[in-house]
């Protein structure tokens, strides 16, 4: 299992203390640092059964300066792809990836029931 975060996201802290707690075996990956490339993205997007513009950071400043609220409903997968690919910090964190599911932003009884 991968927890991609960024590690001054406090929400990012939250969900590695959970893990932690939980004893849950997992790999950190900064996503400062290897930020997910398109191919990934759609690849977590379509094993995550969460629509696409889940994966947007819509708290982030880039997020509003790109006005992306207004963009996103009249985008595309492929625009979408496009530009979550472009910048990790519009990707919404943390990401929890495993074989079996891939959950987006940290709502913690929606991780309980997955590590159950």
């Amino acid at each position: 299992m991968t927890i991609i975060c960024y590690p001054t996201c406090s929400t990012c802290k939250k969900a590695v203390a959970f893990l932690d707690s939980w004893n849950v075996a997992y790999t950190y990956r900064d996503i400062k640092k290897e930020r997910p490339s398109k191919e990934e993205l759609r690849d977590l997007y379509t094993r995550s059964d969460v629509p696409l513009k889940r994966f947007f950071n819509t708290s982030g400043q880039l997020y509003r300066s790109m006005n992306l609220k207004e963009r996103l409903p009249e985008m595309d997968e492929e625009e979408m792809l496009n530009i979550l690919s472009t910048d990790e910090m519009l990707v919404r964190r943390p990401l929890l990836v495993s074989e079996q599911f891939v959950l987006v932003g940290f709502r913690e009884q929606e991780w309980e029931k997955r590590l159950t």
